[in-house]
This record gives structure tokens, sequence and C-alpha cells, in this order.
């Protein structure tokens, strides 16, 4: 059976799911320092895109109501049944390339570490363009490739590695795949050298 790209992953994350939490310990000791700026501003109906085991989910205000959406039902389990207590939550199993949310549905949406591991990147984000509300606000943290001379080869070179035992991509061009989607109001916020970055994008429509 030939599987799509999409559900390649999706088996990767399935399996991966359960020593997800162990395996990013050491990084996510960092990562929890970035990742309340994702939620500090979100406000009105929030879409949470590739909510995986729900690392940001402790950083939203109960005062919110978030949709929390994973293609990965392994994933979305574990974030399930951590934050069972949260009642302003709502879990959904789908994929941003394709979701059944009607157009200009949220204000907010965050991703944090997805659009690496997207097999069609832009059509994930012409998606959240289209399920995103005229001037809603877009966060997204993710990992991509340097333009340093030195460190970007290096990751090109390695990438296949991370690919194949996990699904996930450490040299995307990220930046041009936003802009290849029509988005066009983007704040770039770099965090560590040119690899961790955020983007603020207000959704020009």
């Amino acid at each position: 059976m030939n599987l799509s790209g999409t559900e390649v992953i999706k088996k990767k994350y399935n399996r991966y799911s359960k020593i997800y939490d162990v395996v990013e310990l050491p990084m996510e000791k960092f990562f929890a320092k970035v990742r309340p700026d994702l939620t500090r501003y979100a406000r009105g109906n929030i879409l949470e895109i590739g909510v995986g085991t729900g690392k940001n989910l402790k950083y939203y205000s109960d005062n919110v109501r978030v949709t929390a959406i994973d293609f990965s039902p392994g994933m979305l389990s574990k974030a399930q049944k951590k934050f069972s207590y949260k009642k302003n939550i709502t879990f959904l199993e789908m994929d941003i390339q394709s979701t059944t949310f009607e157009d200009n549905t949220f204000d907010t949406i965050i991703a944090s570490f997805v659009f690496c591991s997207v097999s069609d990147p832009v059509k994930g984000l012409n998606e959240i363009r289209r399920i995103c509300k005229p001037g809603g606000k877009i966060y997204l943290l993710e990992h991509v490739r340097s333009n340093n001379r030195i460190v970007g080869p290096i990751l090109d070179l390695f990438n296949p590695i991370p690919l194949k035992l996990f699904g996930f991509n450490i040299n995307r061009n990220t930046l041009k795949n936003i802009k290849e989607s029509g988005f066009l109001n983007i704040i770039e916020r770099i965090y560590w050298g040119n690899i961790l970055k955020m983007y603020i994008i207000t959704n020009n429509k």
C-alpha cells in the first residue's frame, strides 16, 4: 500500500507520541521560555494547530475558548488526557491542510513547530488564511533553515535524518512559504541564531 506523505508522517508521529515528551525534555527546557509569547496575546475564538501533547495549553487563560487540532490521534490523545480538566479547550482530530471549519472562523491562530512537518506547508498556510478572520492574528513558532552560509548547508546535509526518523524537516524556508501563501503583514522575531523564529502575521483579506 502506497501511503501519501501526510499519512507517512502521521504514522511516525503516532508511534513517536509514546516517547515524545521524554525525547523533547532537554529542548523543552528552552522552548518553555518562549511558548508564553505565543499565547500572551491570543484573543477571541482561538485555534491551536498541531497541538501535539499539549505543550502550549497550560499557558492559555481560562477565560478564552481554544480549539486544539492535530492530525495524529496518538498525540491528540496525550493532550486530552493531560488537559481534560480544562473545560475551555475542545480537541479535534484534523489536518491543517484540509479542515472542516468555515471561512473566517478564528480570531487567533497559533502553531509551534508544525510547519516543519506538514507535507505541503503552503497548502496548510493557505488553509490558515481561509479560516482566520480578516485582521486576525497568526503566531507561528518554528525552527527554520539558517541563512548562514555554513550552517544552512549543514542543515541541508543532515535533514534526511530527522525527516526519516520523526517526520520533520530542519531546513524549511518558512518565511518564503508564508509569503507564497499571500500573507503580506509579517513580523519576524528571532529567538536563537537564525534557526528559531516566531512569525507574527496579520491576516490581510
